[in-house]
């Protein structure tokens, strides 16, 4: 089946765009595996799109580091590697405290219901042992958050880190008892930003997103991608 991208026409890109971020998240879900070649005929024909905006995708796409143009072989993916996904973590660590702090000032009460509804539904897809569900609901809480924050720049950075480990993190939260852990470890962090502490917020996100990264790396190491 072809998915035509050319036919989205309420999506906030432009077609270059809509091209780039398709691929991204192929990359990103490991569709393309590392160190194979990626063909823009291929995925032109896939997109229903000319060659031009593939193109210019893989170009944007190797100033993220995601592929490697190759003399003589053509285009080869990259994707995250293992040390990829430790500094991520390290630099999310830091920023995502920072987030939570500026969350505990700034956060709406609107957006404090919606951060207590996504606690209330993770715990309800825990029982039901959802994976995808959870993982759509461990995104959107941490949205919140970078939302409540108040920041463009941190948010804008925040939101590409969490889309860059998706597929990492989609394994990770399935680990036995990871789900009820980081129900937990969200929950605690939800009680610091309604009782409006700052710091009490900020060291328990610093502390949830360096228990993520453990169990990642944990994943990482016995995966084979």
């Amino acid at each position: 089946m072809r998915y035509d991208l050319s036919k989205e026409v309420n999506d906030k890109y432009s077609l270059r765009g809509r091209v780039f971020h398709k691929i991204r998240e192929d990359i990103l879900e490991g569709k393309y595996e590392p160190g194979k070649p990626i063909r823009e005929t291929a995925i032109s024909q896939d997109l229903g799109v000319s060659r031009t905006p593939v193109r210019e995708a893989l170009k944007q796409l190797e100033l993220e580091g995601l592929v490697t143009s190759i003399p003589n072989k053509g285009t080869v993916v990259t994707g995250i590697t293992e040390q990829d996904i430790i500094d991520i973590y390290a630099i999310r660590s830091l920023i995502e405290g920072l987030a939570a702090r500026w969350a505990a000032i700034k956060i709406t009460d609107k957006q404090l219901k919606e951060l207590e509804e996504i606690i209330e539904l993770t715990e309800f897809y825990t029982q039901k042992h959802n994976m995808e569900h959870l993982h759509e609901l461990d995104t959107r809480f941490h949205e919140v958050i970078y939302e409540a924050s108040n920041s463009k720049p941190l948010r804008h950075i925040l939101s590409d880190f969490h889309h860059y480990v998706q597929k990492a993190r989609m394994e990770s939260i399935a680990t036995p008892g990871r789900a009820q852990k980081s129900t937990q470890e969200h929950k605690a962090i939800l009680e610091a930003i309604k009782n409006r502490d700052p710091d009490k917020a900020e060291k328990l996100t610093n502390l949830h997103v360096k228990n993520v990264a453990k169990n990642v790396m944990k994943y990482h190491k016995k995966a084979d991608y």
